[in-house]
Formats: structure tokens, sequence, C-alpha cells
């Protein structure tokens, strides 16, 4: 690794007031991607090097490893080590839905609950998502879905806390959205405007939940899990973004097609 990159991650780490110390990691890593001081395909160095660089555990250095290749910033190989990506991930023009209408379903009672509901800085992978500068104020939603009674997923939604205009000629203000604890927060968004927004985006991978997330789940911290990325554009601007993941106790997903000529 480069002695400029050693230099920037060794810098000291502090987490932002109600955000834990790996979103705070991993912000530092990928900003030293996305300013090419870990450049694309270089390997990045050990879990236990990485720990003693920026001085925290090796577990927030492994939860933190693992939001990054689950955003797409790093690849890993097995049995060889973490790589940068060669291309940073792009955000793309598909429509999409609320998450309590992709998983509920006829005679499926499907409910909310909020974990977290706060204004924070913007991390290097959410200000992109939803147009904004890193560190920029933006709105975190947190919630599990329920559904039946049984935890199938975990949703993390995030827009811009700063002045902004949805509707036709309104002058720009802040989106401050109510929260009435039982929608997700594109659905509040579409009660609101109407489906204003759009289009959108949803990529799909594959991760392990990690230890916090699968307290919240029910499950074991190697357990995987589907992780959905939803974007969403307003006005030909980013706007939304969302991270769902989704255990096999969910059941099957479908993906709308069309047939064009």
């Amino acid at each position: 690794m480069h002695e400029d990159a050693v230099r920037f991650l060794s810098q000291p780490v502090q987490a932002q007031p109600g955000s834990p110390l790996r979103v705070a990691v991993y912000s530092r890593i990928a900003e030293a991607i996305r300013n090419s001081l870990l450049t694309p395909g270089s390997m990045l160095p050990t879990e236990t090097e990485l720990g003693a660089d920026m001085k925290v555990s090796r577990t927030v250095v492994r939860e933190a490893l693992m939001l990054l290749e689950e955003d797409g910033l790093i690849r890993a190989r097995r049995g060889v080590g973490r790589f940068v990506a060669d291309t940073l991930p792009r955000t793309g023009i598909e429509r999409i839905r609320p998450f309590e209408e992709v998983l509920g379903g006829p005679g499926q009672h499907l409910e909310i609950k909020r974990i977290q509901r706060e204004r924070q800085p913007a991390s290097e992978f959410v200000a992109p998502g939803v147009g904004v500068e890193p560190g920029a104020d933006c709105w975190l939603w947190e919630s599990v879905l329920i559904r039946d009674g049984e935890a199938i997923a975990h949703l993390q939604e995030n827009i811009s806390a700063l002045p902004m205009s949805l509707g036709s000629g309104s002058a720009a203000a802040p989106l401050d959205i109510e929260d009435d604890g039982g929608s997700t927060l594109l659905a509040s968004l579409n009660n609101r405007f109407g489906k204003v927004l759009g289009p959108g985006e949803c990529q799909i991978s594959l991760s392990q939940v990690g230890p916090s997330r699968a307290k919240l789940l029910d499950l074991r911290a190697a357990d995987p899990v589907l992780v959905l990325t939803q974007y969403v554009r307003h006005a030909n601007r980013p706007f939304y973004l969302a991270k769902c993941l989704i255990p096999a106790r969910a059941g099957h997903l479908s993906v709308m097609q069309s047939l064009q000529s």
C-alpha cells in the first residue's frame, strides 16, 4: 500500500454522534478509494493491518469491509484477500417500488418496526445516492419489516435533509416527512407527493448479515442475506437511496420483465 494511503488511513477515526464506529471506518476507506489513494484492482491490507493502522478493533474493520463489499467498492477473492473494485458502482434508471409492496402479498400482514429516524452526516456511500456532498445532512430511516410475525428484512433509507422542491412550482424547503411508524420512507414520500419520483434502479448482491444486523433479524452473523440497493432519481438528480437485507426465510422475490422488439 502506498505511503500516502497509509498516512491517510492512519489519521484518527471518530464516529459521528448516533453513528457506529464501523461507519466511520467505512467512510475513511471509501474516501481513500474514491480519491484514488487505493487504486482500482489493488489489494487491501488484512483486517489486522487495517485495524492497527486505523487504531480500531479487527471486528470493527471486518464489519466496515463487509459494508464496502455490499456497496460494490471492494471485492473478496477466497483464499487470496480483498481488492479495490476495478470500477466503482454507478446509479441507474429503472423503476422500483417501496419494499412493503415488494415483500408483502395477499392475505399477509406486513408490519414496519422503526428502529431509528435521525438526521446525520451523509457517508461516502450515501452522499452520491441522495445528491449531496459527503458530510452534508441527510435523513436516515432504519426499519425492520415483519411479515406474519417474522422479521424478513432490515431496511435503511436515506434522503437529503437540504432544502429541495418536489412539487411543480413549489419553493425549495427541507423535507421533514412525518413518521407515522407504519410505512417505509419511500411509501411516505409517495403518499405525500404522489408518485412523482423516478426513474430508479435496484442492484442485487449477496452478503453475510453481520453481528449487529443479525440481532435485529434473529440470525447468526455469518448467515447469508440478499442485499437489494435501491437508487431513485427526481428531476434527473439522485434523490433517494435504500439498502435492504433479506434472509432466505423471506421466500421468493419476483422481477417484472417485458419483451421488447
